[in-house]
């Protein structure tokens, strides 16, 4: 099996999407109190997002199916849209922790969808010669 830039790009997202669980199911689902002020929706988001990510975006990044390039930049935007929601609506509430999660999310998905972009770029290179 040939390793390329969608399968990196797949291990990236399952990385970030299970961080998202991982946190997101701490607050939703084990309701562990946190020491500030949670806003009622972004728990919830975080927690949908990893798992939409972990189990469909992930997979089909790495199975290379049609769909991944368009899930990797509607992935990134819909990030970058809660990061100025947050940044704007929310901004004298929000928690540094959650800016930071979003922060690093969004750094991961220009990453994820650079790799996507890349890949499919070769591919159409590669099918034209």
């Amino acid at each position: 099996m040939k390793f390329t830039l969608n399968k990196l790009a797949a291990l990236l997202a399952f990385i970030i999407g299970g961080m998202a669980i991982f946190a997101g199911s701490k607050v939703v689902i084990f309701h562990i109190p946190v020491d500030y002020y949670v806003i009622d929706w972004l728990p919830v988001y975080n927690l949908t997002m990893g798992l939409v990510t972990f189990f469909f975006t992930a997979v089909l990044l790495w199975k290379d199916a049609d769909l991944a390039p368009k899930l990797a930049v509607a992935t990134l935007a819909i990030h970058s849209l809660v990061m100025l929601i947050l940044q704007t609506a929310y901004k004298t509430v929000v928690a540094p922790d959650s800016i930071r999660a979003m922060t690093i999310r969004i750094g991961a998905w220009v990453i994820i969808t650079g790799l996507v972009l890349i890949h499919e770029r070769q591919k159409k290179s590669s099918s034209s010669q």
